[in-house]
């Protein structure tokens, strides 16, 4: 009963191969991820926090001579120091996952122009 618009046999198979390899492919990346150390800083390098790429805090390290000015210095420095280290690790996150998908744009969450 050909004629009907489906996809034959072997073209299924050969999306079923592609969409086991993106999903191992995908995993891979988590873990990736999940291991990586991204390293952000206020302006002056006296706040420094250290994400993952999966954005999961790792540590945080601020200079004595920063504490000592007080807590609203030290508390806007790491603020900056988040802020950095948020951004690397959402664009590390993003280009990771243009690489995994091979550019196709798939419209995820949290990916789009629009945030």
């Amino acid at each position: 009963m050909a004629g009907f618009g489906l996809p034959n046999f072997g073209q299924l198979t050969e999306a079923f191969r592609k969409a086991q390899q993106i999903q191992q492919d995908a995993q891979k990346l988590q873990e990736e991820l999940e291991a990586m150390e991204i390293e952000g800083r206020n302006a002056d390098g006296r706040a420094k926090i250290w994400l993952s790429g999966n954005q999961k805090p790792i540590a945080v390290q601020l200079e004595p001579s920063l504490l000592s000015e007080g807590s609203e210095i030290s508390e806007q420095a790491t603020l900056e120091a988040l802020e950095d280290a948020y951004e690397k690790s959402t664009t590390t996150m993003k280009e990771k996952m243009e690489e995994l998908t091979g550019g196709l744009n798939l419209n995820l969450p949290g990916f789009g122009t629009s945030d």
